[in-house]
């Protein structure tokens, strides 16, 4: 019976690809990407021939009743994305809720996600905590960030470099500016850095230096 996979890529260590998800992806029949350019370059780098095929937030729900069918057909298919866990803030969803509508096999395998690792390096409790991901940008964004004033528990946010700034700002006026976070950047990149102090420290501190790279931001829940 056919199976989607979904295999887990570096976030930016190509030497953090598993054995076993080198292997998935040499046997399927078709690899769904986010970005078939990207992906390029770590498939030829363990020497996977797989046939590729786009697979973006911009044509998932195009594509999906094809993929649907070729699974039907018998094709075993693999989803990856440009870094991470397919479906962690990335493309992966829209087909895995489809397949188990259609009582299609799905396997996950374990592997790089960001925020894990950002999370347990941060120094604040991760024995419960939030995943908020990327906060809206424009519509509902302040009524999200309002809905996190009493939260309790950890709370894990990704973010682009080009409104850092902005969203620690944003979080010390709703948290407060003594709250205590952790700006994870270029995890398990050659720059790997990571930056701890309260979210007015951290907003000051990258305003002035500026900052590249991707970035995980883990911030203190609510003290009682």
């Amino acid at each position: 019976m056919a199976k989607l996979y979904l295999v887990p890529t570096p976030v930016g260590n190509l030497a953090d690809m598993t054995y076993r998800a080198v292997s998935v992806l040499q046997s399927v029949d078709l690899i769904l990407a986010e970005d078939t350019r990207t992906s390029k370059t770590l498939l030829q780098h363990y020497q996977i021939n797989t046939p590729m095929q786009s697979n973006h937030k911009y044509n998932e729900h195009q594509k999906l009743g094809q993929i649907i069918d070729r699974l039907h057909a018998g094709e075993n298919i693999a989803v990856i994305t440009d870094a991470g866990t397919p479906g962690i803030s990335d493309p992966g969803f829209l087909v895995v809720r489809e397949c188990v509508k259609e009582g299609i096999e799905v396997e996950t395998l374990p592997g790089a996600t960001a925020f894990v690792p950002a999370l347990v390096n941060s120094g604040l409790p991760c024995d419960r905590f939030v995943f908020e991901g990327f906060l809206p940008q424009k519509k509902g964004r302040q009524t999200k960030l309002n809905s996190l004033a009493d939260c309790k528990y950890t709370m894990v946010f990704y973010e682009s470099p080009f409104r850092l700034v902005k969203t620690l700002e944003q979080l010390a006026e709703v948290l407060g500016a003594e709250r205590r976070a952790v700006v994870c950047r270029e995890i398990t990149k050659l720059h790997e850095e990571t930056q701890r102090g309260t979210l007015a420290e951290l907003s000051h501190h990258y305003a002035e230096k500026g900052v590249k790279g991707e970035i995980v931001i883990i911030v203190a829940g609510l003290e009682e």
